[in-house]
């Protein structure tokens, strides 16, 4: 480790700086020989280094979805040129050139603070091994082996021995104590911040190779750090553990700000946008409008969460315009009300007694109806009934021969045709 810190001996100078000029500020406040002086003076350098590299920040974040949304052209690329890879790798070139991706990009963040972080720990092993080094001269050297947090001087390592703990002022339980707490917590950020990004803001409906890349390194990271960790001074843990704090939290942010399509996080946001415009009746801040823009520019491609979320709106009674604004719309609101009325339910099934008591009272009903109908009756239409049959107009007891009636023909239907065989005696 002391040879690759050695390799950045060139900017060790800048980093020495960083930190007198932060142990003055916080030195005046807390005392200079104090461990709150010289541990914020690495956490504020940490803080500003994280700055500096924000933009790097989000350039990794673009270049990791440009990644995960490449991977099934490249899965493709790796099918068809199975056995040629020197074609393979020209197709994959020209594939990240087409789409302007790095696949280094992901990776600039902790390239960019390497050189930092050996620094820092060249700066802290000239103090363990009390040399001065950069702008830290004899003084602030001094000063700086009297710093102790919670009991662990800044130079102390888990691994020392304890002639070298006693010599820097402390005992090896308490360095050992401190150190093991901060290389835990140090290896459980770095676990949830992966996590939280495999579990969160990944496209789940995308199976790679990529993916299980992903998540193997979940685990193999937070075991590195911790086997690593052991042999850091306590002023690098307290670094690092300020990193990883720093890059959970910027991460959360970006997260729920500007998730990933079609990840459990984007329909989280969503649901959010959809309660703001149902409380103020627009579409509040710049970065939202431009999200509902997005997706009403997708028009039919849009995801499974981007769907629901117009859906939604519509049945809120909102449209979503293309310039990311939304109105209200009567259309929307009636096709949201007729979805929301309720359905017929069908009558319940009457038992046989009930139907049949049902029948006696319409029955019942019917006759009363038919009395009433009787009873107001004109007089003329009563003597009309009252009338003898003898009025009308008497028939010939017998049908005039010629063509048999419908009557005569429906009673020989029955009959055999042809001659027809007598009956027997007894039955005459």
């Amino acid at each position: 480790m002391d040879t690759i810190a050695s390799l950045f001996s060139f900017i060790t100078w800048p980093v020495s700086w960083v930190i007198v000029q932060f142990h003055k500020l916080y030195g005046a406040i807390f005392g200079p020989d104090t461990g709150w002086a010289w541990g914020l003076s690495i956490v504020s350098l940490v803080v500003l280094i994280r700055i500096c590299l924000i933009p790097l920040f989000v350039k990794q974040i673009k270049s990791t979805r440009n990644m995960q949304a490449l991977q099934p052209k490249m899965k493709a690329i790796q099918e068809r040129y199975k056995s040629d890879k020197q074609r393979q790798s020209e197709e994959m070139m020209k594939l990240y050139k087409e789409t302007g991706t790095n696949p280094l990009s992901s990776c600039l963040p902790i390239l960019a603070q390497s050189p930092f972080f050996f620094a820092l720990y060249h700066v802290l092993a000239g103090i363990a091994n009390g040399k001065t080094i950069g702008v830290i001269n004899q003084p602030l050297l001094e000063s700086a082996q009297k710093a102790h947090i919670v009991g662990a001087p800044l130079a102390a390592k888990f691994m020392d021995s304890a002639s070298k703990v006693e010599s820097l002022g402390a005992t090896l339980t308490d360095v050992r104590v401190v150190t093991a707490i901060m290389i835990v917590l140090m290896s459980a950020s770095q676990f949830f911040t992966q996590r939280q990004l495999m579990t969160k803001n990944v496209d789940l409906t995308v199976k790679t190779p990529f993916m299980q890349q992903q998540k193997m390194l979940m685990y193999v990271f937070p075991v590195m750090f911790a086997v690593m960790g052991i042999n850091f001074p306590v002023g690098v843990l307290v670094y690092w553990l300020t990193t990883n704090v720093w890059t959970m939290g910027q991460q959360m942010y970006v997260i729920n700000q500007n998730p990933t399509p079609g990840s459990k996080a984007q329909a989280h946001y969503l649901d959010r946008l959809v309660k703001s415009v149902s409380a103020h009746g627009e579409v509040r801040g710049k970065r939202r409008r431009a999200v509902v823009q997005a997706i009403v520019a997708k028009g039919p491609d849009r995801n499974d969460n981007e769907r629901k979320f117009v859906t939604t709106l519509s049945k809120q009674g909102f449209a979503a315009q293309a310039d990311g604004s939304v109105v209200k719309s009567d259309t929307a609101a009636a096709e949201a009300e007729g979805a929301a009325a309720p359905k017929r339910q069908q009558p319940k099934r009457q038992t046989k007694a009930q139907r049949q008591s049902g029948a006696a009272q319409q029955d019942d009903a019917a006759a009363k109806t038919s009395l009433s109908k009787d009873s107001s009756e004109t007089p003329d239409a009563a003597e009309k009934k009252a009338e003898p049959q003898d009025a009308k107009p008497k028939q010939d007891a017998k049908p005039k021969q010629g063509k048999p009636t419908a009557g005569q023909a429906r009673a020989k239907s029955g009959q055999r045709k042809g001659q027809q065989r007598p009956k027997h005696p007894s039955k005459k």
